[in-house]
């Protein structure tokens, strides 16, 4: 009996504990990120210019943007309005504009590069006159502590 009662403690502790030690998120006054997408169907890629967003979430803990698949889902949108549907796409992000140039450096070097097997892939660009990121407001409550 008695190690009944100290097993159900320690599970009730357990659940208490990882209830308590949810992530920790903080709102960051600008965010840059720029879009890519692609197809198994096709070998045409999308690349966005890099773009500034206002008021981004953002995990503590992780530096994981809040929202990044909402960010992906408008670029595949806008690519399947513009008859691109069954595409898969994400966001690439940074807080620095410095760091963000870099990764945009990294993916366009990698769809530019000639191949020898492989076939090569058909870069298209949007520029934000053609596609902008829209703000997406995320409720994330905050404790009080």
């Amino acid at each position: 009996m008695k190690y009944l009662i100290l097993l159900c403690a320690i599970c009730t502790m357990t659940v208490f504990n990882i209830s308590t030690a949810q992530a920790k998120n903080r709102l960051v006054p600008k965010m840059y990120m720029f879009g890519f997408s692609a197809s198994f169907n096709d070998s045409t890629v999308y690349l966005t210019d890099i773009q500034e967003v206002d008021s981004a979430w953002v995990d503590e803990k992780t530096n994981f943007l809040q929202g990044r698949d909402i960010y992906g889902q408008q670029l595949k949108d806008y690519l399947a309005a513009s008859m691109q549907p069954d595409r898969i796409c994400f966001v690439i992000y940074a807080e620095k504009r410095k760091d963000i140039e870099k990764e945009y450096v990294k993916m366009k070097r990698l769809y530019t590069k000639k191949r020898k097997k492989a076939a090569p892939y058909d870069l298209r660009y949007l520029d934000e006159t053609m596609f902008h990121f829209q703000k997406i407001h995320l409720y994330i409550e905050e404790e009080n502590e």
